[in-house]
């Protein structure tokens, strides 16, 4: 028997994740591949009160978008949509990974992408969730049957626990430890084969993400400031951006700025995105993973991010409330196992060793 269960999936995003009250106006969006969690979050929002506002489009309805909307539909949204979003009191997004689309042009991609930025949930709204329904394609991505993918979701999410509430309460309370130790970092010195990278995080705050925003999640982030990355960073896990695979990943940064770039596959979608605007050259984002149930990447940002043993950066958009200042309608993930032989210094000391925190973070 599964241990995924859309129901109480369902009851974990409307209670835990966006904190459902009486009235609320909550948006949900999914494929319709998602029917499943639509149909049980649904009736889960109609039992506490809420209002739902359910968008389901086809599977492929974004690619067609980018395919064969004219220049105008392509660079823009209506203003109806912006207001419609404004209304909103909160929003859940259902991810439903599919086979990707490789004929895509990348520059008008990134443009559609660019586009939709004024419907950004987490511009509009302080209560947002993005989540994901397993799907035939996403176990094949992972290397799984649908039945062990199925399984693997549930147990990242901890949706076979007793009282899944309660075990993000331990990644919460743990997470705050290593906040404390970080805040009063400045130099991050990331270090494996081929990466030797510095940035400055003196000033900044650190998000403790306990899958509020992000189910699942286990992570802790900041905004590394603007222009002190240097050094070179080779990303050894691969990706999706767009829908479109990309491996091998490195890039060089001088004074904040990404110099050189490179990917053993999808090049060019990397310098698309990279192309897009003048702030998708600059980290927006610092990340440590430390959900210990996911251990295999399974080419699903959404998870691979949250990796237990891996770091992640983003360029791209910063979160302001982290203190960053860097804007831009990218904001790409690109993530660093440290597990084999790596290390996250802070300041010339070691935080982390193989992927193990160490000192008084040790767990």
């Amino acid at each position: 028997m599964s241990l995924y269960d859309p129901e109480r999936h369902a009851e974990l995003l409307a209670d835990y994740c966006i904190g459902v009250k009486p009235g609320d106006r909550v948006y949900v969006g999914a494929s319709t591949l998602a029917l499943p969690l639509v149909e049980a979050l649904h009736r889960v929002l109609l039992r506490r009160g809420a209002r739902p506002v359910v968008r389901l489009s086809y599977p492929e309805q974004d690619e067609n978008v980018q395919r064969y909307a004219s220049d105008e539909v392509l660079g823009s949204v209506h203003p109806a949509e912006v207001e419609d979003a404004r209304a909103l009191d909160a929003s859940i997004r259902i991810l439903t990974p599919t086979p990707p689309d490789t004929g895509l042009d990348p520059e008008r991609a990134a443009r559609h992408r660019a586009s939709l930025a004024p419907l950004a949930m987490s511009r509009l709204h302080p209560r947002w969730n993005l989540t994901l329904y397993p799907t035939p394609f996403g176990a094949q991505a992972a290397g799984l049957t649908l039945a062990e993918y199925e399984d693997f979701v549930a147990r990242a999410m901890f949706l076979g626990a007793p009282d899944p509430v309660a075990k993000w309460g331990e990644v919460r309370a743990f997470q705050t430890g290593l906040i404390e130790r970080l805040a009063r970092a400045d130099d991050v010195h990331l270090l494996s084969e081929d990466t030797d990278l510095h940035l400055s995080v003196r000033g900044r705050s650190w998000s403790n993400s306990d899958a509020r925003r992000n189910m699942p999640s286990g992570e802790v982030f900041t905004a590394p400031l603007e222009t002190s990355a240097n050094g070179h960073i080779h990303f050894d896990l691969p990706t999706l951006y767009g829908g479109q695979p990309v491996r091998g990943i490195r890039l060089t940064f001088r004074d904040g700025e990404v110099v050189e770039a490179t990917a053993q596959e999808g090049e060019e979608v990397l310098r698309a995105a990279l192309r897009t605007d003048d702030g998708a050259r600059f980290l927006g984002e610092l990340g440590i993973g430390t959900n210990e149930g996911i251990q295999r990447p399974s080419m699903n940002i959404l998870f691979d991010e949250k990796i237990g043993g891996t770091v992640h950066l983003a360029v791209g958009q910063a979160y302001p409330e982290n203190g960053g200042t860097n804007t831009s309608a990218v904001h790409w993930d690109m993530i660093l196992d440290l597990r084999k032989g790596g290390r996250v210094r802070l300041d010339g000391e070691d935080f982390q060793v193989d992927g193990r925190f160490v000192g008084d973070t040790a767990p």
